[in-house]
């Protein structure tokens, strides 16, 4: 089966929420929510309708895509919950969401973000290694935004913090299709 014959597949996408990404970034958001639709899958994220997450939202929507967004109480005006999404998931606290999230997807893929992204694809990377889920995990790495992160596991493992096996297991993409891919196998 291809990558565009899965069927029912939803892609857990983790990416930047505030409003002073450069327009770059919001055009790739943009880029992987048409790439979603056109592949017929689904798309769960954060459920923000600003920056990023606005973008991948609204792209994935106009395409044909089911949203799920999934967002804290406490964050639905300061990220501004997108009232858009088809399934919108209002939940107590960051745990809740990222379980959500993790419960709807298939696979992880995280684009360009700051803090929030990192913890998001940190969990689900570490979760992946201990075994308690085979879902892919991937990194979007267009521009080199996490050049510095690899480098510093690369380190860790030389270091024997981080077995190779884990830094394996994190799938580093450069450009969506082959991304998207990677989501599904």
């Amino acid at each position: 089966m291809g990558a565009g014959a899965l069927m029912s597949f939803t892609v857990t996408v983790y990416c930047g929420s505030l409003r002073t990404v450069p327009e770059s970034y919001l055009a790739l958001a943009a880029e992987v929510g048409r790439q979603i639709a056109a592949r017929g899958w689904s798309l769960t994220w954060g459920g923000s309708s600003t920056s990023m997450m606005g973008e991948v939202s609204r792209a994935a929507r106009a395409g044909g895509a089911r949203t799920t967004g999934v967002i804290p109480r406490g964050l639905v005006g300061t990220e501004v919950a997108d009232d858009r999404a088809d399934e919108l998931l209002v939940v107590d606290n960051m745990r809740d969401r990222k379980a959500m999230m993790e419960a709807h997807g298939d696979a992880f893929l995280a684009l360009p973000g700051g803090i929030g992204t990192c913890e998001e694809l940190f969990e689900m990377w570490t979760s992946r290694v201990l075994s308690m889920h085979s879902k892919p995990v991937v990194v979007l790495d267009v521009d080199g935004h996490y050049r510095g992160l690899f480098d510093w596991l690369r380190e860790l493992g030389g270091r024997g913090f981080v077995s190779q096996r884990a830094l394996d297991s994190l799938i580093r993409t450069e450009d969506v299709a082959t991304a998207l891919d990677a989501c599904a196998n």
